[in-house]
This record gives C-alpha cells, sequence and structure tokens, in this order.
C-alpha cells in the first residue's frame, strides 16, 4: 500500500495545502511565494525519490517568517500522517553530501521524539529571496509535526547557496532511508519501547 498523505493547514497568516507519496518517482509541483524555498523543495523531492505537491499563500507583505514556518510544519504533518504507525520502517537515516566546495550532514531519527540541532554556516541574510535565519524554523516547524530529531550541519563552504543546498539534499537522502521498510521488520515498531 502507498504511503501518502493530504493535509490542508489554515490559519490567519497562511494557507498551505499539500500532497506527499513517499514512494513516489521525484515529482514536485511547489509554490511558496518564495523562489528559493521553492527550489530548496524541489531538489529535497527529487533526492528523497518523494511526490511532493505543495501550495502556500501567506502574508509576505508582512515578513517570510509565517509562511516558512508553517511550510515546515506542513511538511512535517504530511510525513507524519503517511508513515501512519511507522512500523517496520528503518527510523533513522542520515547522509554527507559535497556540493562542489562545501560538505554538509544531517542525521535524522524519526523515533516520536522532536529536537532539532542546526549549523549552516550562512553568513548573509538573503540568499535569493530567502531570508536565511528562517531555515531555524523551517526544521523547528519540521520535527515538531513529524516527531523527528534532527541535525543538520555545515562542516565547512564558501558558497551560502551550496551549504544551504547540501542541507536539503542531505535532509532528502536521510529521510529517504529513514522512512524506508526493512521486509524482516515489517510488523514491528523500531523502539525497544513498543511505541513511538
Amino acid at each position: 500500500m502507498a504511503r501518502q498523505a493530504t493535509v490542508q493547514r489554515d490559519t490567519k497568516e497562511t494557507q498551505i495545502g499539500g500532497t506527499l507519496k513517499i514512494e513516489g518517482r521525484g515529482r514536485y509541483q511547489v509554490s511558496t511565494g518564495i523562489r528559493f524555498l521553492d527550489h530548496m523543495l524541489e531538489l529535497f523531492t527529487k533526492h528523497g525519490g518523494f511526490d511532493l505537491s505543495l501550495k502556500a499563500t501567506g502574508d509576505l507583505d508582512v515578513d517570510q517568517h509565517h509562511t516558512v514556518e508553517d511550510v515546515g510544519i506542513v511538511l512535517g504533518q504530511l510525513f507524519s500522517k503517511a508513515l501512519g504507525e511507522r512500523r517496520g520502517i528503518n527510523r533513522a537515516g542520515y547522509f554527507v553530501m559535497p556540493m562542489d566546495e562545501t560538505l554538509a550532514v544531517v542525521a535524522v531519527d524519526l523515533g516520536g521524539r522532536p529536537a532539532l540541532v542546526y549549523e549552516d554556516k550562512v553568513k548573509v541574510r538573503l540568499v535569493g529571496d530567502l531570508q536565511t535565519e528562517l531555515l531555524v524554523d523551517f526544521f523547528d516547524g519540521f520535527v515538531h509535526h513529524a516527531g523527528a530529531n534532527f541535525h543538520a550541519k555545515v562542516l565547512y563552504g564558501r558558497s551560502n547557496h551550496h551549504k544551504i543546498e547540501a542541507i536539503f539534499k542531505c535532509f532528502a537522502r536521510a529521510m529517504k532511508f529513514a522512512c524506508s521498510t526493512d521486509p524482516r521488520l515489517k510488523d514491528q515498531l523500531p523502539s525497544t519501547k513498543g511505541l513511538l
């Protein structure tokens, strides 16, 4: 059975609808009003082998904060809903990604306990049209609604674009493995507690 989900989240600040298919083909249709964020979600989808459709309308005339954070929340909700009880999943995954002169690592654990450690070494306010400080809010929204423990770190690099892109590519491939199932453990929760 395909693991997929649909979420609609409407607040006074943002209206966001999305669909996710975990066993996808890397197809995407993303529109957030922030082109660089769109690009990151597009490459996340492609490198994770997911299918993602996401449309966000937000109060960008005020600031990008609500839109970026709420997109992270919806992405987390989509994964949580699509994974269901999480039986048989690998649960954890990591990836190290070289992006030209930049090297990044991401590790994720879908064990139900949200935690975020994030260090991107980005030194500029904007990359493209994205306010870079908001990436922490994006991933914080994601971890709290996906029930994920998420660590991301840029080890070194020059290009701020490459630093962020390397993190999103690592994010994709770490999630791809963490969401993958092990047929030997298909009926089991990946925890000695018996509960996630």
